[in-house]
């Protein structure tokens, strides 16, 4: 059974709910980030130079679209592409982003800022995108 319980059934209502995903540059470059595999938030936060609140609502338009998954490890949230059991609109808008988009000049900026990133522990980037918590 597929884990999209809350597909869309009106294509027209699931064309614009990915049409509206896709129009934000952020969102864009984080699903051609995911093309590399698993991110952590912050891995993202990194990339995209945002707060860890923007990004976190970012992914979710995302996940709102069927465009990616996530899956939370103790305080930490990771966010995949969607994969097989993902809808038909989902898969060709990914294939389009990847067909289109992946070898642009911003494109390969970031992958190379995401191989920078990678070589970071996971942990301290965490770290580095928590705020202190006020004891």
């Amino acid at each position: 059974m597929s884990n999209y319980a809350t597909i869309i059934t009106d294509p027209v209502a699931d064309f614009t709910t990915l049409a509206r995903a896709l129009a934000d540059r952020s969102r864009v470059r984080a699903l051609l980030a995911l093309s590399r595999g698993e991110l952590c938030v912050c891995q993202l936060v990194e990339l995209l130079d945002l707060a860890p609140s923007t990004v976190s609502r970012h992914m979710a338009v995302l996940g709102r679209s069927h465009l990616v998954r996530s899956r939370k490890d103790g305080r930490w949230v990771y966010y995949r592409r969607a994969g097989a059991d993902a809808p038909p609109a989902a898969k060709a808008a990914l294939e389009w982003v990847d067909r289109t988009l992946a070898d642009t000049p911003d494109a390969v900026v970031d992958a190379e800022k995401l191989d920078r990133i990678l070589a970071c522990p996971v942990e301290e980037l965490c770290r580095r995108s928590t705020p202190p918590s006020s004891a």
